[in-house]
């Protein structure tokens, strides 16, 4: 062996001993040791209640906001993911892996009754509430899925499309599902009549997706990249047309829109970066009238996924 290739196994030898005799120090956040979850305030003033998902402690958990501060509603070593309130307001809907694998479970508003709803070996995962209230939709093996609450009976939400789609959204007003659907290259927003299952294209490019509907059901708001290659929340009719682009802020991508009860504002995710996983995401408000945007939640390193339910509190 020659000196150099000695060497270079000394400092590997060193490196290692040093690596496994060395407790690798826990994750903390700043802002979290100063102070406790209930004394985190927003920065803007709202009315109703916002759900996000963070991982202020370590692991995502589901955090509840109003304009007097947070709630957790979650707290365990897995992970807790996507919350969707209810069209009633008393249930949030969300997927967590406590045996590894993905499942969605529904919750009381305070945390309380956690039950499973849908746990099988595959992942379970992105739910969203049928419009009464009766059943949650999710995305397994990438193709749309509904189960009943009360059967527990599951089906396929559009039985014949073969591409990949997830992320689904479904209109108060009308039989229509919005969805992330894939492209050759990319994702695009896509809407399938329920009631002729037609499926149709709204946006194409391969850069858009996360369609939700508002309150009314007369616009959808949706991600684009198509201005600055990040990702801005966008406003469009469910036929695709009179497509406005909402956040024009081309230094970060805005993500994860979510409608306020009187569809006159949208909460939603915003970082610099563009992974959900490694990059500081914080919560923001935009005024769809005026599109001024006003910072919401920033103590966390990542609050993502909010969604909106219009009443206080009981």
């Amino acid at each position: 062996m020659s000196a150099n290739a000695r060497l270079e196994l000394a400092l590997i030898i060193v490196f290692i001993v040093a690596a496994c005799g060395t407790k690798a120090p826990e994750k903390t956040n700043a802002s979290v040791e100063k102070l406790a979850v209930n004394e985190l305030k927003p920065t803007a003033d709202f009315s109703g209640t916002i759900v996000f998902q963070s991982d202020m402690d370590g692991d995502s958990d589901i955090y509840r906001m109003t304009r007097d501060g947070l709630l957790k509603l979650t707290d365990n070593s897995w992970n807790d993911e996507y919350p969707r309130w209810s069209p009633d307001g008393r249930r949030v809907a969300f997927s967590a892996n406590p045996r590894g694998n993905y499942g969605v479970y529904v919750m009381n508003d305070d945390g309380t009754g956690v039950a499973p709803v849908v746990d099988s070996p595959e992942d379970e995962t992105e739910p969203a509430w049928l419009p009464d209230g009766s059943g949650v939709a999710f995305t397994r093996n990438d193709a749309l899925w509904t189960v009943d609450l009360r059967t527990r009976e599951e089906a396929r939400v559009i039985p014949d499309y073969s591409r990949t789609h997830g992320l689904s959204d479904f209109s108060p007003a009308a039989p229509l599902v919005a969805f992330t659907g894939h492209r050759t290259v990319g994702w695009d927003v896509f809407i399938c009549d329920r009631a002729s299952r037609r499926v149709e294209a709204l946006t194409e490019g391969g850069r858009s997706c996360r369609p939700r509907f508002s309150p009314d059901g007369r616009k959808l708001a949706f991600v684009s990249a198509a201005a600055d290659g990040k990702g801005d929340i966008w406003l469009m009719n469910p036929d695709g047309t009179d497509k406005t682009r909402l956040t024009e802020r081309d230094a970060t991508a805005d993500y994860y829109p979510a409608w306020a009860a009187d569809g006159l504002s949208i909460v939603f995710s915003s970082s610099e970066g563009h992974s959900p996983k490694t990059d500081r995401w914080a919560l923001f408000i935009v005024d769809v009238r005026s599109k001024r945007v006003v910072p919401l939640f920033s103590a966390a390193d990542r609050a993502l996924f909010p969604d909106w339910r219009g009443a206080e509190p009981r």
